[in-house]
């Protein structure tokens, strides 16, 4: 089968940073499924570590990348019992593992879920991992609910990217939460609106825009960009008891004593952590994608996709990389097989 990886970490204009070879289609066995892959979503973490998995080394065998895609399943393992082969299926797949950069995958049942039958495949291919993410941050993590929380408010760092697109529907229309997204440009404020954000402000101007709209304190920040360049505002403005979920990779350490005279909260979210770990809840992620498709169906949340690329090849991606690399992308960017 075709796939494509890399062999050392490489900035996406050089000609290897991606390469294309063959490799043999492989053989599922215990919870396993083996899936033809269809459309797959390039995400931040993909361009992250292509950038560092392999800096300063060279690797024999290529390495495959890439964490959200949809398929068939062609064959289970033989513990398989949530999938049968023809089943339709959509997963942000485990980063120990080979990615979706290729033509068949094997992966977790316990992290996969049924795909959404009433949108198109690059529309599904675009969800899981910001879906589990805005999930997991959300309900697991803060263990936020509308019965308790509805009509709070919450502030969202970069609520026009991935993340930011679905954590605004979900915390809008999941939660009833009163949301208000950072972005900064006519196209980036459109779409935060679009997703269901009542209040759009300028990141570059936080506090003061804050303080503009009538919110100087909230009770959660969610952070989809860069904990430190927050951090000082975050302080100012959560609210006593309040909570603070990141998705970040700081450079700096983040000074958790100046959140312990209000009791505030702070939340790390690594969508990966059930699959890496092996952790005895890991079947959650199958039921958060199984809710997430539903709610996809019924039209509760919409796709967040706002770019296709037709193919699967090194150009396409290392355009899909290029882009993301840019910041400057809207919502999800697919790759149709």
């Amino acid at each position: 089968m075709k796939a494509i990886g890399f062999k050392t970490s490489l900035a996406i204009t050089e000609a290897e940073s991606f390469i294309e070879f063959e490799t043999p289609i492989p053989v599922p066995t215990g919870r396993d499924i083996l899936v033809k892959i269809e459309a797959i979503a390039v995400n931040p973490v993909d361009y992250k570590i292509r950038q560092n998995s392999l800096k300063d080394k060279v690797q024999d065998s290529p390495k495959i990348i890439g964490w959200d895609a949809i398929g068939t399943v062609e064959s289970v393992g033989s513990e398989v019992g949530f999938f049968k082969p023809g089943d339709k299926v959509f997963y942000a797949g485990d980063i120990m593992k080979p990615g979706s950069n290729q033509e068949y995958q094997l992966v977790d049942e316990r992290i996969v879920g049924k795909a959404p039958k009433k949108i198109s495949i690059a529309q599904a291919a675009a969800m899981p991992l910001t879906s589990l993410t805005a999930w997991e941050l959300l309900f697991d993590r803060m263990r936020l609910s509308q019965e308790r929380d509805k009509g709070k408010s919450i502030l969202i760092i970069a609520g026009a990217g991935g993340m930011g697109s679905i954590a605004i529907q979900m915390a809008k229309k999941l939660l009833g939460l009163t949301v208000i997204a950072t972005a900064s440009r006519p196209d980036t404020i459109e779409w935060c609106k679009k997703m269901g954000a009542d209040y759009v402000v300028d990141h570059r101007e936080l506090l003061p825009e804050m303080e503009k709209i009538g919110f100087p304190q909230v009770d959660f920040i969610l952070d989809f960009f860069n904990v430190n360049q927050y951090w000082d505002a975050f302080v100012q403005l959560i609210k006593p008891q309040g909570q603070i979920g990141s998705i970040s990779d700081p450079a700096e350490p983040v000074n958790l004593r100046q959140l312990k005279s209000k009791s505030v909260s702070f939340h790390w979210e690594l969508m990966f952590t059930r699959s890496m770990f092996q952790t005895d809840d890991m079947g959650e992620q199958h039921k958060i994608l199984s809710n997430v498709a539903d709610l996809l169906d019924e039209g509760t949340l919409e796709s967040t996709l706002q770019t296709t690329l037709k193919g699967c090849t090194v150009e396409n991606l290392k355009e899909a990389h290029r882009l993301l690399e840019s910041n400057k992308t809207i919502g999800k960017l697919v790759i149709q097989f």
